[in-house]
């Protein structure tokens, strides 16, 4: 079984802080929206450790991420205009 990178790991406690808090909401007397909003401010710390404090680098070239963009952009457009 290949080990799992960073990333995977900090989806996985995402995944697992909102299943956390759904549990709370079902299995004790706390409101369902009460556990679950609950676990996503927990989740909300994995959030922000992956985009701010830890961001993934790049790891092809800048000129193919503009490129896939604007493919992105533009077919999203036409998408929508059709």
């Amino acid at each position: 079984m290949p080990s799992l990178e960073y990333y995977d790991k900090l989806l996985l406690a995402i995944a697992g802080s909102l299943a956390f808090g759904v549990a709370i909401g079902v299995a004790t007397s706390v409101a369902f929206e009460v556990g679950l909003a609950s676990g996503a401010v927990f989740a909300t710390l994995f959030v922000y450790d992956a985009m701010f404090r830890n961001p993934p680098l790049p790891t092809a070239g800048a000129r193919a991420a503009v490129l896939v963009w604007h493919v992105f952009v533009i077919v999203a457009i036409a998408t929508a205009i059709l």
